[in-house]
C-alpha cells in the first residue's frame, strides 16, 4: 500500500489526531462540528469489539454492576486477567495518589491537550467561534462529563500552566461524575482546597499557575498516558499503585480471572497459617499431586460461593 493510499485510508476512517504537518481541529465530517473527536461511527469502527451497550456520545458503556465489581480488584488482579488477554501495556504509575486508601473506578472520557502554537491555535478558535463555542478551554471538555465518567487528560506531563483543575473545577467534575475521578499527565492546583473533596485523583504535579500556553485539541479520542494508549469508554481502575485502562471487551474475562487469583491467594495463605509446608511446596501453584487436587475442589467450591452471592444481590 502506497503512502497516498494510507493517507486516504485514515481520513475515510475519520482518525483525527495530530501529524508532522497539519492539525484538523474542525471538518464537516464530524457530527455536531465539535473540535477533534470521533463521531459515533468512528467510535463504533474503533471499538467494534465492546461487548456491551453504548453512551449516548457513543462511547462504551461498561455496566454498573461490572464497575462494582472492579472496586474490589488488587493491580494484581487485574494485571494476570490483562496478561491472559494479551493486552500488555494497559497500566501507568508514578502519580501523585490523592486517596490511596479510595479506589478509582470509572469509564473514561480522554481530552487531549499540546503545546500552543499560535498559528494553528487562532484557526481553531476561529472556527470553534463560528460552530457556537465562544472558548476552547479545559472546561469545553470538564462540561461534557457524565456520572460514572474518569476525567483522563493528555498534558504531556506539564507542569507549570499545565494545571487541568483548582479545586472549583474539581469539585464541579466530582458533582458531574458522581466522584468518578481524575486521571491527568499533567498538574493540579490548589491542593489543599481539592484534598478536602471525596474523590479519587491521580496527578503529576501540583503548581500554583492557571492552565495556559496550550491548546485543547481532542476530546474522546484515543490519548496516550504515560506508556498507555487510552480509548474512550475504557474501565478505568486505579488504586495505590497506579492506573489500569481495560478495553471493554477484556472486562468480563478480567473480573473472572480476578476471582480465580483471589481464591488462589486466599488458599495459598490457609495452607501457610497451618505451618506444614515451605513456600515453594504450595506456591505459585502446589507439588504435591494431593494438593493440587486440594486446591481444585477448594477453587470450584469457592467460586460456586462467591458468583452464588453476587447473583443473589
Amino acid at each position: 500500500m502506497n503512502k497516498a493510499t494510507i493517507t486516504n485510508s485514515i481520513r475515510h476512517a475519520g482518525i483525527l489526531t495530530i501529524s508532522a504537518c497539519a492539525i484538523l481541529l474542525f471538518t464537516p465530517a464530524i457530527a455536531r462540528a465539535q473540535m477533534i473527536t470521533f463521531s459515533n461511527q468512528d467510535l463504533l469502527d474503533y471499538t467494534a469489539q465492546n461487548p456491551f451497550g453504548r453512551l449516548p456520545d457513543g462511547r462504551p458503556k461498561v455496566p454498573d454492576d461490572l464497575l462494582e465489581r472492579a472496586r474490589g480488584l488488587s493491580a494484581e488482579e487485574i494485571w494476570a486477567g490483562l496478561e491472559d488477554k494479551k493486552f500488555r501495556n494497559q497500566y501507568a504509575d508514578g502519580f501523585h495518589v490523592l486517596y490511596p486508601g479510595k479506589t478509582m473506578v470509572g469509564r473514561a472520557f480522554t481530552v487531549q491537550f499540546m503545546p500552543e502554537r499560535s498559528d494553528l491555535d487562532d484557526v481553531a478558535k476561529a472556527k470553534a467561534k463560528a460552530h457556537g463555542i465562544p472558548r476552547l478551554t479545559n472546561q469545553t471538555a470538564i462540561d461534557m462529563l457524565q456520572p460514572g465518567d474518569v476525567l483522563v487528560v493528555d498534558l504531556f506531563g506539564k507542569k507549570v500552566d499545565g494545571t487541568m483543575v483548582g479545586d472549583n473545577l474539581f469539585y464541579y467534575v466530582m458533582k458531574a461524575t458522581h466522584s468518578g475521578g481524575l486521571v491527568v499527565d499533567g498538574s493540579v492546583r490548589d491542593l489543599d482546597g481539592i484534598s478536602e473533596i471525596d474523590m479519587p485523583a491521580y496527578f503529576r504535579s501540583v503548581d500554583p499557575t492557571p492552565i495556559g500556553n496550550v491548546m485543547l485539541t481532542g476530546i474522546n479520542i484515543p490519548i496516550r498516558i504515560g506508556g498507555v494508549t487510552v480509548m474512550p469508554g475504557d474501565l478505568v481502575v486505579g488504586d495505590r499503585e497506579g492506573v489500569y485502562f481495560i478495553p471493554p471487551q477484556a472486562v468480563k474475562d478480567v473480573l473472572d480471572r480476578a476471582d480465580e487469583t483471589h481464591v488462589h491467594d486466599e488458599w495459598t495463605k490457609k495452607k501457610f497459617d497451618e505451618g506444614k509446608y515451605k513456600s515453594s511446596e504450595i506456591y505459585g501453584s502446589p507439588t504435591d499431586p494431593k494438593l493440587k487436587q486440594e486446591y481444585q475442589e477448594y477453587l470450584k467450591k469457592r467460586l460456586q460461593e462467591i458468583r452464588s452471592k453476587r447473583d443473589s444481590h
